[in-house]
């Protein structure tokens, strides 16, 4: 199989793009890297593009080995003819590979083992290929022996041998299985006795609809639920219609004797039951698995993208609060620049401990110029964020809420630890709020992804798959961003294209002992980043203050010598080349195309010109939930309020308008018109109005609606 042909055949993209992708991810470059910096090689793809080219080639390469396997315990039993071999260079995909494999495949003791052993395997030809005028009830006598004890032991031996026949046959297990996927119904329905117990999957108690049609949530949940010991789930189609294909080639229009016919249709209802319609249904529910797994993973990752990419507030001092009611709120003074300056307690919600909490937070702001203060969402979160409402403080002090989740896992971890070794977990966990609305990006990847609270079903799906998308997703926004060489953690260095975590380390170490880094060659002196580390990282690295101007661009330092003759023609300085004193928009490209450079790299580079290092992330707004609701009890029907979307499902979105519970969304209600994708209407960390459908305080649940147009809502 040639890899790169049959990527260009499935994916429409040209051979030499595909064959330009292999060869530099065989080189070692990063997805990032080649987006950004290889577009002449590539003929410009993105990063979905790319990634799509890498899994699709890894795939490929999986099934190249398992044809190899194939082929060599084929050989090992001395099975393997060149037409078999040509079956399985054939098979396109592992599930056709397989096919050809089911009947040489090594196996346990079955059925028909046993009656080939009996010496059933002669009779079972003579019913499939008798000869003309041949007497089966005859024949099937000569087999009385000891091990067969009458006629009707024969026969079902026979038959026995027959239906594994016809549970190998490649051809028939293709066409019950596209029968499974075009037609098969998924049914799941509660295990007697468990209705209490699973009194969460009660939806899928008596649950039944096409199973390829079905939306990935649903097949995840009744899966769950089949998991849990809870529901019983199948997936199969109109049994009739798979016989109808099995009687089309056994017994088929051949000419056979009497008895012959009835045997072969015995056997091969036998086959479906017993055999295929088993083995075609775990193929079946595997396939849903991973298309439902595939959709989850893929709103996971959008919705960790919108995440990782949330406005930051930027440089300037906040104050972070942790709330709690028992323990009190533990407080947090970070500078512009993320570092911990001051850490206390105070006692908001007691009525001794309030009047002192409401003359130190307008000390603090006013001794640190306080620019925002940040309110974890958790416990106690719309009650503290009121108290410090309340309280005197500068107008242009922002009061923001901000999401914890997975605050609490990072300021347990041994990165917290390392951080701040001398503070408890208290002190880490509100630096981490303050830090989450300083920077998203740049505290979030401290975090693992799983625990940020933006997952459908992220506990179910194939794990693998899951890490590998999000690791992806985390990298591409890191290297989207561009870092700050100098004040960046090593969580997040480690995600800059090229680098690693040791690296990372290496590059804080550096700059601890030698000062800040002045220029982009200073990398290489950092131990273990080589020219190819290099290579990688360089452009989505960035340095502020450095010697260069352009290191604080995006313009890879490979680039520099074009830059330098831009200026050169020009007649001025590249520093001016960055500001609007040079009219670098009007720059002819085309004599500064080269063999390795050309137009796209050279646009790319005016961009950066023009705006360097600029942050692709929008610009930060404030926001605040509707003061007079703090319980799910303050609800009413058809009121409207102010949220902001905490995630977004493959059903809905939920949004959190301030009552420590989520409400949701449902598709149907985003919009006034139809919404086939939640993410068309609707992203995480967005501002939304939304109003109040229905209320149910015992199982908190609440439904909400950005319908517009208030008849087409039903509450």
């Amino acid at each position: 199989m040639n890899i790169k042909i049959t990527i260009s055949r499935d994916t429409g993209l040209k051979e030499n793009q595909v064959a330009a992708v292999l060869d530099l991810l065989d080189q070692g470059a990063t997805v990032p890297f080649i987006a950004r910096y290889r577009k002449e090689r590539t003929g410009s793809l993105d990063e979905v593009a790319i990634s799509d080219i890498r899994d699709r080639a890894t795939a490929l390469n999986a099934l190249e080995a398992r044809k190899q396997a194939i082929i060599k315990s084929l050989e090992e039993r001395q099975l393997y003819t060149e037409e078999l071999g040509r079956q399985i260079e054939n098979a396109d995909a592992m599930t056709r590979l397989e096919d050809v494999y089911e009947k040489y495949r090594p196996k346990k003791r079955t059925r028909a083992t046993i009656a080939r052993e009996k010496g059933l395997e002669p009779l079972a030809m003579m019913i499939l290929e008798p000869e003309t005028g041949m007497n089966l009830e005859k024949e099937a006598s000569k087999f009385i022996g000891p091990d067969v004890a009458n006629p009707q032991e024969a026969w079902a031996g026979a038959r026995d041998i027959i239906a594994e026949i016809i549970n190998e046959d490649a051809t028939i297990r293709s066409e019950i299985r596209d029968l499974f996927i075009k037609t098969a119904m998924i049914h799941a329905t509660v295990i007697k006795g468990k209705d209490e117990d699973g009194a969460k999957f009660k939806d899928y108690f008596d649950w039944e609809e096409p199973a390829f049609k079905a939306p990935s949530h649903r097949i995840l949940a009744m899966l769950r639920g089949a998991g849990e010991k809870i529901l019983r789930v199948h997936v199969l189609p109109d049994e009739e219609k798979a016989l109808n294909i099995i009687h089309g080639i056994y017994p088929g229009k051949r000419k056979l004797c009497p008895g012959s016919r009835e045997q072969i249709l015995a056997a091969a209802e036998d086959a479906y039951k017993r055999l295929l319609s088993k083995s075609i249904e775990n193929e079946a529910l595997r396939m849903l698995k991973q298309k439902a797994d595939e959709k989850a993973v893929a709103v996971f990752s959008d919705n960790l993208r919108q995440v990782l990419l949330s406005p930051p507030l930027g440089g300037r001092p906040v104050l972070a609060i942790d709330p709690g009611f028992r323990t009190g709120c533990k407080i947090a003074c970070l500078d512009a620049t993320g570092k911990l300056v001051h850490h206390d307690v105070i006692h908001p919600h007691t009525p001794n401990g309030k009047q002192t909490a409401s003359q130190l937070i307008p000390e603090l702001v006013n001794r640190y110029k306080i620019g925002a203060i940040a309110v974890g969402n958790g416990t106690a979160g719309r009650e503290t964020e009121s108290f410090i409402r309340e309280l005197t403080l500068p107008e242009d002090v922002d009061v923001i809420m901000v999401d914890e989740s997975g605050a609490s896992i990072y300021s347990a971890s041994e990165n917290a630890r390392e951080e701040f070794p001398d503070h408890d977990i208290t002190v880490r966990g509100a630096v981490s709020i303050g830090r989450r609305l300083m920077d998203p990006l740049a505290e979030l990847v401290k975090v693992e992804p799983k625990s940020i609270g933006v997952g459908q079903y992220q506990h179910d799906v194939d794990q693998n798959m899951l890490q590998t998308a999000l690791d992806d997703v985390v990298v591409s926004c890191v290297n989207q961003v561009g870092v700050e060489a100098n004040t960046a953690s090593k969580q997040l260095l480690s995600r800059v294209s090229g680098l690693n975590a040791g690296i990372a380390a290496n590059m804080v170490k550096y700059r601890d002992e030698n000062g800040a880094f002045t220029s982009r060659t200073d990398f290489l002196k950092v131990p273990r980043l080589g020219k190819k580390a290099f290579e990688q990282a360089a452009g989505f690295l960035r340095i502020q203050n450095g010697k260069n101007p352009l290191d604080r661009s995006g313009i890879h330092p490979e680039s520099y010598p074009v830059v330098k003759q831009m200026a050169k023609n020009l007649g001025c300085r590249v520093e001016e080349m960055m500001t609007t004193k040079a009219p670098v928009q009007n720059i002819d490209l085309a004599p500064y195309v080269t063999a390795t450079i050309g137009i796209p790299t050279l646009k790319d580079i005016l961009a950066e010109l023009a705006a360097p290092g600029r942050d692709p992330r929008q610009r930060f707004q404030a926001f605040s939930f509707d003061k007079n609701i703090h319980e799910i009890k303050d609800l009413v029907q058809d009121m409207v309020v102010p949220g902001i979307v905490t995630n977004v499902t493959a059903f809905g979105a939920f949004v959190d308008i301030g009552v420590h519970q989520d409400g949701l969304v449902h598709i149907s209600q985003l919009a006034d018109r139809f919404v086939k994708d939640p993410n068309e209407v609707v992203n995480v960390r967005q501002q939304v109005k939304v109003r109040v459908l229905e209320v149910d305080i015992p199982r908190k649940r609440i439904s909400l609606s950005m319908k517009k147009n208030r008849k087409d809502i039903k509450s």
